[in-house]
């Protein structure tokens, strides 16, 4: 039974020291071995490897991949006009000497992200000092921006590099802080409404124009339609009347015996009209008396 549990026991134990030997490296990072605190090796490929159990040898694991850094504070910066302008940036960067990184810049990705942050920052003041507002929103600022990465390059791969590689710096937002963005907006708020008013009282000065031209037209067209009425109007009543004149000069007793029916349809449009005369005296209701009938003239 002691021999069972010893056999056990040093499987176990044997398990043990043989996970502690191995490690995965993965594809997306590089593995550093330590040999009692300094680097033994650096592994660049993916894959299962092996090491001295520690105290002797530990494993710590550096990001290969492209990593973003984005500006972490909203400090303003002068530009060469003495004006204060708050930038946003990004920087693309990556680790590629993981020994030359963990020397000189520390054992992990954010050591580097924070000295990195330091010296891009002070790239872009040192350039944004030799810039007007003008030309930082203009095509100059891909300029800018190649200078920056240019000077960022540099002290990266000074006297002491530090295994890392600058891909990309872009600016992704300039602006004015917010005191000096405040007194532009209402300023343009103030242009906009002078603008604005300006063109409310032309246009009601154009509308009132228009309005009287419309209205003299109108008077005049009307006048005219007026005038060119009455003329048609004059005419028809002169071609009625010799109409009627050649009409009724052909037989006078048919236009007289015309003209007495006209009057008794006038004078009894309605059932409740009435009138008094003489019918002997007046001669307005001879027709009706029939003693005057007109004759029909025969040819």
């Amino acid at each position: 039974m002691n021999r069972i549990g010893f056999w056990i026991s040093s499987i176990v134990i044997g398990l043990a020291l043989f996970s502690s030997m191995v490690f995965v490296v993965d594809q997306r990072q590089f593995g550093v071995v330590y040999a009692l605190g300094q680097i033994k090796e650096v592994i660049t490929e993916p894959g299962l490897n092996l090491k001295l159990p520690p105290p002797l040898q530990n494993v710590s694991y550096i990001d290969k991949r492209l990593l973003t850094l984005d500006s972490p504070d909203t400090e303003p910066m002068l530009t060469a006009e003495k004006q204060r302008v708050v930038i946003d940036w990004y920087v693309r960067w990556r680790i590629t000497d993981p020994v030359a990184y963990i020397r000189n810049v520390g054992l992990d990705e954010k050591a580097g992200a924070n000295q990195l942050n330091r010296v891009v920052r002070n790239a872009f003041q040192e350039e944004i000092n030799k810039r007007t507002v003008r030309e930082l929103l203009s095509e100059q600022r891909e300029a800018l921006m190649a200078d920056v990465k240019r000077e960022v390059l540099d002290k990266v791969r000074g006297d002491k590099p530090w295994g890392v590689d600058v891909v990309d710096v872009r600016i992704t937002r300039a602006d004015y802080v917010d005191a000096i963005t405040e007194s532009v907006y209402r300023r343009m708020e103030a242009e906009r409404k002078r603008v604005a008013n300006e063109l409310r009282s032309t246009g009601g000065a154009e509308g009132e124009k228009i309005r009287a031209d419309a209205d003299r037209q109108r008077e005049v067209t009307i006048a005219n339609a007026y005038r060119e009425a009455q003329k048609i109007k004059g005419a028809g009543d002169a071609q009625a009347a010799r109409i009627y004149a050649e009409a009724f000069g052909k037989d006078p007793q048919f236009a007289q015996f015309y003209r007495s029916l006209d009057a008794y349809k006038a004078t009894f449009s309605k059932k409740s009209d009435v009138m008094l005369l003489d019918p002997g005296a007046s001669e307005f209701f001879k027709v009706m008396k029939g003693s005057s009938a007109p004759a029909t003239s025969k040819k």
